[in-house]
């Protein structure tokens, strides 16, 4: 195994201890942020004239091509290496020598892993948002696809109150705005710091260090800062924990988009027809038309908690600084942005392929108990105490739902046993969707 180290050791390293602390397989996504920031320390090695121009162009030469390589396919013969560290550093001694010794001068891998676990974080974030964007510009075009369909409201998943299905799906369009929003604020409080050193900081002047963006760092809209406390900046992974917290929430939203959707497709609710480009069949059963893509949306929340719990468990007993357990924070922090990716892109093609029926909804809306916090409403305003109001149509439903009696049925004398406001010409006008979402003054819609 290539090695940052060793000359302190005499034996060579146990087989079974370069495997099982190996990291490569995964950390290799951060190859490209890596060589980033190494190019961004031989600047810092040169103005702190320990590299001089000839050392400083070749360096710079080699970490270029080596950067484009990456970018461009790829990495080759990783197998035999520690970490990404280990081999950009080994494929620079490659390509210009043992100039390539000086790459890690007053550097540590406890510095570096942070700045490069930082730069990744940032820019995924730049992908999320973008992604989360779509998503909701998928839902806010089936909302206005859809407008001027009135569905019943549900609260413990019983009917409680007409509302718009617009509405209703403008619901998750805030929540991904406030996923986006929350993943943002967190990103920018990201601070790419250099100079840590291992956990005390080094000798080159602090000053050195200040970097303001150049064209390596132009998209992330940031600056290279020396480090305040390096004790901290290597002990620190509470900015993953807080990402890795916001996309746990942001895949518990998409569960419950995946989860309305599911119980809408089924032939209980029937509100729902979903593209079967997105639904799978049965090995078995060859009627069936399953949404799988939506099942998985809401089972791949509890890889998502498990995620984020597993980096707090983690952390929660580690002294200051470093340790070698803190390498465990990859795997999950990676799995967890390429879940909630996938969902998105997936969500962003199976919304626009969704069908409501239109006729199977509207017929939900005949229930009159709907219609009761209205009639409580009516009598409300008309000087009637509310809990007297609410006794009053309590009764009425009562009645309603012993008799078998419809209320659009009844007879003004039976209406008028519960109060003389209401009449057969009242609840006409009540029992009606429509009037119901138009009565709600409160609500500034923005789709209607």
């Amino acid at each position: 195994m290539a090695k940052l180290w060793g000359g302190r050791f005499t034996k060579k390293t146990n087989p079974l201890v370069e495997q099982f602390t190996k990291s490569i397989h995964y950390d290799q996504k951060l190859a490209e942020f890596d060589c980033i920031g190494s190019l961004t320390h031989i600047e810092i090695l040169f103005k702190a004239k320990v590299l001089n121009i000839e050392e400083y162009k070749k360096l710079e030469k080699g970490l270029k091509e080596i950067l484009e390589e990456i970018r461009n396919g790829p990495l080759k013969d990783i197998g035999s290496y520690e970490d990404i560290h280990s081999y950009i550093q080994k494929i620079l001694e490659n390509k210009v020598g043992s100039v390539a010794l000086k790459l890690h001068t007053c550097r540590s891998r406890n510095d570096q892993v942070v700045f490069d676990m930082k730069f990744y974080c940032r820019h995924r974030v730049l992908d999320m948002r973008e992604a989360l964007v779509d998503v909701r510009e998928s839902l806010v075009k089936l909302a206005k696809k859809n407008k001027g369909i009135y569905m019943p409201g549900y609260t413990h998943l019983q009917h409680a109150i007409p509302i718009l299905l617009s509405e209703y799906l403008m619901v998750y369009s805030k929540m991904l705005e406030e996923d986006g929003r929350r993943l943002s604020y967190i990103s920018e409080n990201i601070k790419l710091t250099m100079g840590s050193g291992a956990l005390a900081g080094t000798f080159i002047k602090s000053h050195n260090y200040n970097m303001a963006a150049n064209e390596l760092f132009s998209e992330l809209k940031s600056e290279i800062k020396p480090t305040t406390n390096p004790i901290y900046t290597v002990s620190d992974r509470d900015f993953i924990l807080e990402i890795l917290n916001a996309l746990a929430i942001a895949g518990m939203h998409l569960s419950r988009l995946a989860e309305d959707f599911v119980l809408w497709a089924t032939k209980e609710f029937d509100f729902i027809d979903i593209d079967e480009s997105f639904c799978t069949g049965s090995s078995l059963m060859p009627q069936k038309k399953n949404p799988d893509v939506l099942e998985l949306i809401r089972g791949y929340s509890g890889r998502l908690y498990g995620n984020l719990i597993s980096v707090l468990v983690m952390m929660k007993g580690l002294p200051l600084s470093y340790n070698r357990d803190m390498q465990l924070d990859k795997e999950p922090l990676f799995n967890s942005f390429e879940i909630i990716e996938s969902e998105l892109k997936i969500l962003a093609e199976l919304l626009p392929n969704i069908k409501f029926k239109k006729e199977n909804i509207a017929k939900q809306l005949e229930d009159e108990c709907l219609y009761a916090t209205d009639m409580t409403d009516y009598l409300v305003q008309k000087r009637v105490p509310f809990k007297e109001a609410h006794t009053i149509i309590g009764k009425l439903i009562h009645y309603k739902l012993t008799s078998w009696k419809e209320i659009l049925s009844m007879t003004k004398d039976e209406l008028k046993k519960f109060h003389p406001l209401l009449t057969p010409v009242v609840m006409k006008r009540i029992i009606d969707p429509k009037h119901s979402v138009e009565s709600k003054k409160s609500i500034k819609r923005t789709v209607k």
